[in-house]
């Protein structure tokens, strides 16, 4: 597949969600189920969408990967090289590796010490890293991590609408009936939602992220001052203009600093 025909599907990644469903046994406490999804490019190519049962409380994230596919690890089981034969390296000159989502966000720790509690999303995606070192939050896990939290623990949504009129309105229903617990304000530890244009959302700290290129934001794509306004691009995986979207496009993406709460923003 291309780059830029990736690129596109990484931006639609941007405007969908990603199921999951299988099953899987552990020892232990039950502890319920958790959706498993193996991608590669940003989810342009599935290999494996499963619903895994019988999650116990001894589970990690490689456990129950190891359980659903063929794998090889390297560094003491620690670190996953290969799933389904397809291992790290070099392809067409560029690093490729499989990284893994819970949630929606990029783990803090390893594969191998991520303990389950049931009920996560887990996403691993093959794909070319030499821009996206750091993806640090990304959307195709809805309605993770409002539904379910993150990191062990749940946290509160707050809706901050910058503009965004009638669009306000439908995020918060959309955010309520997901099972997101919404809140007033912008309280400490809360997942922030903004909505509004551009023009208006640029000027959040958390949202200029994308300003400065998807090797800071983890978002591949960008907004390009166009007379009075911005015409949206989508980026390929070398950060590159590959796709300008029309006046009227979209972009739902996610980003977060650190280890602060991500922030998710609905805007055009």
């Amino acid at each position: 597949m291309s780059r830029r025909r990736g690129t596109a599907v990484a931006i639609a990644l941007l405007l969908a969600a990603l199921a999951a469903a299988g099953c899987g046994l552990g020892s232990g406490e039950g502890r319920g189920d958790v959706a498993l999804t193996v991608t590669h490019d940003y989810g342009a190519e599935p290999v494996l969408e499963r619903s895994v049962g019988g999650i116990a409380e001894s589970d990690t994230v490689i456990r129950v990967l190891d359980r659903n596919t063929e794998i090889s690890t390297r560094y003491g089981g620690a670190f996953v090289h290969s799933i389904e034969g397809v291992a790290g390296g070099q392809r067409e000159g560029r690093p490729h590796h499989w990284f893994f989502y819970v949630n929606g966000l990029w783990s803090p720790v390893g594969a191998a010490e991520y303990a389950l509690r049931g009920g996560e999303a887990i996403w691993w995606d093959y794909r070319d890293w030499s821009v996206g070192t750091r993806v640090a939050a990304v959307v195709g896990s809805w309605p993770q991590p409002f539904a379910g939290g993150y990191e062990g623990g749940l946290h509160a949504t707050a809706v901050e609408c910058l503009g965004g009129g009638a669009a306000c309105g439908v995020v918060r229903r959309r955010l309520r009936d997901a099972g997101a617990s919404l809140t007033a304000g912008s309280p400490r530890g809360a997942i922030r939602v903004l909505v509004g244009p551009w023009a208006r959302l640029r000027g959040d700290r958390d949202a200029a992220l994308i300003e400065d290129g998807a090797q800071v934001s983890g978002v591949f794509a960008e907004f390009v001052r166009r007379g009075r306004g911005f015409v949206l691009w989508g980026l390929d995986e070398g950060g590159e203009p590959a796709r300008a979207f029309g006046p009227d496009a979209g972009l739902i993406a996610a980003t977060r600093r650190f280890d602060a709460p991500p922030v998710w923003l609905v805007t055009g």
